[in-house]
């Protein structure tokens, strides 16, 4: 396939990833779990090398969803920080992608994995590894975005950008540190994906992402069909490995890491640059390994505390705040504890910091 030229693929400046320290160990992106609140409490009390934001549609954001924007939250402690986005339509992707740089990320990242029925019957997602022209297309197109960007491109001149969403990435954008403001940097562009669709296919697949130049593709273990069952082929990941060893290009495994040492087992045992821990991560920040770090007094119970208070502080203004999505992670920070069932069901009642305070209290956790 010939490469068009939107982009110059000769211009080649470090980014953070060639900055962070080897092997990579990042917070996976989850859909309904990593949101700001997450992010902040992930990297206080964690500190893994790199977060995502969980996915946001292009076509959400380009049709006026505006809603959508605090999906994009995040605060100066989460750096470096990457939006993810998935859709199916080049030039809305090039277009969130000057809004993702007017908002001050470090990076912007494709979802090319996420099995969902409603995302992938849509075409996008892990749908994509089945049309990899289109995927090819919106790599150039979310380059083209950032070139633009640099190039001084406003986000009045987006066709689909609406004011009202222009209004507020541009009140966000004031509020950025001087560096994060200026258009010279640089926004590198990276892909999560998974090994296949219904079947393994990364000597076919991860090859035509590699001819895009990603400056990382992080790679879960399974395919669409599985969703998340059965295990995940950390042989296959090894070999998508190789395969981008011979370009610049870093592969970064995810799929059944349960704990550190599991990081630094695969990253031996396969070669992949860094590994990204997603569901092992739940209720559970010091699995990367800063719990002996952690200040004086400082327990998983604090910290769940803390997290719903932060939740509380971020969301409390929203028209429609809801203090539900809390309580799935004030259950996983109980689990494994004695009469963790019974505790769990009373948190899972609460509606306020103050609530959880009193039940964490009554248990003796606090």
């Amino acid at each position: 396939m010939t490469r068009t030229t939107w982009y110059n693929p000769e211009v080649k400046t470090a980014t953070f990833w060639q900055q962070l320290p080897p092997p990579l160990i990042g917070l996976s992106p989850m859909d309904g779990v990593t949101d700001h609140p997450c992010r902040h409490i992930t990297k206080k009390y964690g500190r893994p090398h790199l977060i995502y934001t969980e996915f946001t549609s292009v076509e959400g954001i380009c049709h006026g969803a505006e809603r959508l924007l605090k999906d994009f939250l995040f605060d100066e402690t989460q750096r470096p920080i990457i939006g993810q986005i998935y859709g199916t339509t080049p030039d809305f992707f090039r277009q969130t992608t000057i809004l993702l740089c007017e908002l001050g990320f470090d990076g912007i990242d494709i979802n090319m994995g996420c099995p969902a029925k409603n995302v992938a019957h849509s075409g996008a997602g892990a749908a994509l590894i089945k049309t990899p022209q289109l995927a090819q297309e919106i790599i150039r197109a979310t380059k083209l975005g950032i070139q633009q960007w640099q190039a001084g491109i406003k986000l009045a001149d987006l066709l689909n950008i609406q004011p009202e969403i222009q209004s507020l990435v541009t009140q966000r954008h004031h509020q950025l540190p001087p560096d994060y403001q200026h258009r010279e940097r640089e926004v590198p562009v990276s892909v999560k994906t998974r090994i296949g669709y219904d079947h393994q296919s990364v000597d076919e697949w991860i090859p035509q992402l590699l001819e895009m130049e990603p400056a990382a593709i992080a790679l879960h273990g399974r395919t669409l069909k599985q969703q998340y069952g059965g295990q995940a082929d950390w042989d296959a990941i090894g070999r998508a490995a190789q395969l981008a060893h011979t370009t610049d290009t870093l592969l970064l495994g995810n799929g059944d890491v349960q704990t550190l040492d599991m990081v630094h087992q695969k990253v031996a045992e396969y070669s992949v640059d860094g590994v990204l821990i997603g569901r092992a991560t739940m209720g559970n920040p010091g699995i990367f390994g800063a719990e002996s770090d952690w200040p004086e007094g400082t327990t998983r119970f604090t910290i769940a505390l803390e997290h719903a208070r932060f939740f509380e502080e971020t969301f409390q203004a929203d028209d429609y705040y809801n203090f539900l999505p809390m309580r799935k992670h004030l259950g996983w920070y109980v689990r494994d504890i004695a009469n963790a069932s019974a505790i769990r069901i009373e948190l899972f009642k609460t509606t306020s910091a103050s609530e959880v305070e009193a039940v964490l209290s009554q248990h003796g956790l606090l």
